[in-house]
């Protein structure tokens, strides 16, 4: 199958099932609100359709898909700009968030100086690294690993832009209600749906992947699938790769 990790996504296409599928998991949520602390202003870049955003704090939204902000729920604060060119002061806000965005930025060495830039305090990411136990969806699409890899920063080189980093696992749970790519691990058999895959980006790279969704379906309805993989479903949890990277700011750019 031939993939093209460089190939562009139409995000305005991609927004289209956001807030059927990628509703925020609450405790996913709860692990970024306690990153940000006592905050009071958050830039959120690359915010689409504004999961995540902290509801007791003043937030402006950042994404460059005009489709991803019409589908969000509060349109106040919103502004169309890419992450590589932050149309604001510098120490605007007293921290910048960045969630599931940075394998979207054309560049994301600058988005990060960018962020940097306009925070006064903090940058908060949730990100992902590829060095982490093996999804399975890749032994029947073997490209979504290989996208992934390529488009994400690894913590090191996300701290060779920001300095020191605190770097946190992020362990998704087996019922999450963020359809990201991980989510249904437990539920293999929603990786068939087209709904679910036309709200991960990663499948928007790659040609449809029909034999190897036939072969997934052919393992869960003959039990193949449970007897290779169902000793990840004794635990409610697994850790896939996500990380929540958390960079101080003790003096900003001048």
């Amino acid at each position: 199958m031939a993939v093209n990790a460089d190939a562009p996504v139409n995000y305005d296409h991609l927004s289209q099932g956001y807030n059927a599928y990628r509703r925020p998991d609450a405790r996913i949520a709860a692990m970024i609100r306690e990153a940000l602390g006592e905050v009071r202003t958050v830039l959120n870049i690359g915010a689409g359709t504004g999961a995540y955003e902290p509801l007791d704090i003043d937030v402006v939204a950042v994404d460059a898909s005009h489709g991803m902000l019409s589908r969000r729920i509060n349109r106040d604060h919103v502004v169309q700009a890419r992450a590589e060119w932050l149309p604001f002061a510098d120490n605007t806000f007293d921290a910048a968030l960045g969630v599931l965005t940075l394998h979207h930025w054309s560049d994301w060495q600058a988005g990060l100086r960018e962020a940097q830039r306009v925070a006064r305090r903090k940058v908060v990411l949730l990100t992902w690294s590829a060095a982490s136990p093996r999804f399975w969806l890749t032994d029947y699409i073997p490209e979504v690993g290989t996208i992934d890899q390529h488009l994400f920063p690894e913590p090191g080189e996300i701290q060779s832009v920001l300095g020191a980093i605190d770097v946190r696992e992020v362990r998704i749970p087996h019922d999450c209600t963020d359809g990201f790519q991980c989510a249904y691990w437990a539920r293999p058999e929603r990786y068939l749906e087209p709904g679910v895959r036309a709200a991960i980006s990663t499948f928007a790279r790659i040609p449809e992947p029909t034999a190897g969704l036939q072969r997934l379906a052919d393992d869960i309805t003959s039990g193949a699938w449970r007897q290779r993989y169902g000793h990840l479903l004794t635990e409610t949890t697994q850790d896939f790769g996500y990380r929540l990277v958390t960079a101080e700011i003790s003096h900003a750019p001048t």
